[in-house]
């Protein structure tokens, strides 16, 4: 086995979600990351806990989407309900045979099954936030996501392990490197009140006095580096231009232009894939909402890779979630999406706090 491999799932397991002897731990993931899914499970057998697999079949999510009734789409497994009431830990495992999956699925039908699942992702975000449910998100790098990002595998395998610095040397060590210094940004920002971002086609504005900044050092995403807050619902104002393409649930929306008026998107546009956006967008009430706003601070990620995972944390970005805030910020807006949105500010771009340049360029300047 790859060393690269085993060494994530180590730090997965201990620094990333502390598993306990006694915790039931769940890893889901494809058939195609099978080769991680083993190595968090042999890891997590060695703690004492009790893991579990969940293999995901793609093609059974479009099958559903494509020929299931209203009825089907809306239904929830009585097991899934109990699953995510007891399960004290959960990996998740990205990596895919087929990045496109979803292409031919109809976005209305997309949507109308997010919505369905609302009251879940509602109840998991909840556990997080009160600290009963640990979890985090990898990749595994598969063959169809290096294709996505342009890449051959072996340069994805690079870029995946490089990013969360398990390539070499102590990745637990460099992240609480990463947790120190970016805490002491959110110390300064914690005091802050008005945020204003500019940047080619961005002018947006919003506060977030008395939320929470969260400082983000590769315990819930791994590999991370970000640092976030829910801004305060109704004082999101302005407009912003997406920089990179808009990833999600198999689709990928290019030249993304978004107008917001008291807090909501009241206009939207996109150059490909536009009614999968305005789809979206109408999931729910609180879909047209932001809920998180972010700021990307690993510059080991060098580039766009069609993957959210990394591209979020890109430096020098900062991006946006519609739909669902994140509790522990303090946001209060529910929605069954959340997705996250990129502006790159490397090239002319500003960030105001309180009227005073706090970033440009892509950097902090404070």
């Amino acid at each position: 086995m790859d060393a690269r491999l085993q060494r994530l799932a180590r730090t997965l397991i201990h620094y990333s979600i502390g598993l306990k002897k006694g915790q039931l731990l769940k890893i889901q993931g494809e058939a195609v990351a099978t080769p991680l899914i083993k190595a968090v499970f042999d890891e997590a057998v060695r703690v004492g806990a009790h893991p579990y697999a969940q293999i995901r079949v793609p093609d059974n999510e479009e099958t559903l989407l494509k020929l299931g009734s209203d009825a089907q789409l809306k239904y929830i497994s009585p097991v899934t309900r109990t699953e995510s009431n007891k399960i004290d830990a959960l990996v998740a495992i990205w990596g895919t045979e087929n990045t496109k999956y979803l292409s031919g699925v109809d976005p209305k039908r997309q949507a109308f099954s997010r919505k369905s699942k609302g009251p879940l992702m509602k109840k998991l975000f909840k556990r997080i936030a009160d600290k009963s449910l640990s979890w985090v998100g990898t990749q595994f790098p598969t063959l169809a996501d290096a294709q996505a990002a342009g890449m051959s595998l072996t340069e994805y395998e690079d870029f995946v392990y490089k990013a969360g610095h398990v390539d070499k040397g102590d990745p637990v060590k460099h992240w609480k490197k990463v947790a120190k210094g970016q805490a002491r940004l959110i110390k300064i920002l914690n005091r802050i009140d008005r945020l204003h971002i500019r940047a080619e086609g961005t002018d947006l504005k919003m506060r977030v006095k008395g939320r929470k900044w969260v400082n983000c050092a590769g315990t819930e995403n791994f590999p991370d580096g970000e640092i976030f807050a829910s801004p305060i619902e109704n004082t999101v104002e302005g407009r912003i231009h997406f920089s990179f393409p808009a990833c999600y649930m198999g689709r990928e929306v290019e030249d993304v232009h978004i107008e917001f008026k008291h807090g909501r998107a009241v206009k939207e546009s996109a150059g490909k894939n536009e009614a999968f956006l305005k789809a979206m967008l109408g999931t729910d009430k609180g879909a047209r909402s932001v809920g998180e706003i972010a700021i990307g601070t690993n510059y080991d990620i060098k580039r766009f890779s069609r993957n959210i995972l990394f591209d979020e944390k890109i430096g020098g970005t900062c991006h946006m979630a519609l739909g669902a805030s994140i509790l522990e910020a303090g946001g209060k807006n529910h929605s069954a999406i959340h997705w996250d949105m990129i502006c790159d500010l490397k090239k002319g771009g500003e960030i105001t706090a309180d009227g005073k340049v706090i970033y440009r360029n892509g950097r902090f300047t404070i």
